[in-house]
């Protein structure tokens, strides 16, 4: 079996006692990312889509330092803190999945890190 920590230098330092993604076999499981901007650390301003936007940023680079890629997710979990954004934030979502979409669950949560609006995390394939 192996399994193998992924660090990008590209999307934000975990904010707890967690990895950004880990690798196990041939499948990529990474940590919920926020919206913070990997350049300063610090959480993005702006409404729901762009927080989205940055969270599936964050995910890219995780999964493009791990040899995957949003082509290769399998299946993502979307925590929104009102699910009122549940439309929004499937705009967004679709301008970065497009026909590729893969299996989700979507939950509205009672808080999130740093009071955010939206979380999400994904399990992918390798690419090679």
């Amino acid at each position: 079996m192996t399994r193998k920590i992924i660090h990008s230098n590209s999307a934000p330092e975990p904010i707890g006692p967690y990895s950004q993604a880990v690798q196990f076999e041939k499948l990529i499981f990474t940590s919920g990312q926020i919206a913070i901007n990997p350049e300063n650390n610090e959480l993005i301003a702006g409404d729901v889509e762009d927080q989205t936007r940055q969270v599936l940023e964050n995910l890219r680079a995780v999964l493009e330092a791990a040899n995957a890629s949003l082509d290769t997710v399998i299946k993502t979990t979307i925590f929104l803190k009102n699910m009122a954004d549940f439309v929004k934030v499937n705009n967004v979502y679709d301008s970065f999945f497009g026909s590729s979409v893969p299996a989700r669950s979507t939950v509205e949560v009672a808080r999130l890190p740093k009071d955010v609006l939206v979380e999400i995390d994904c399990i992918a394939a390798m690419t090679g």
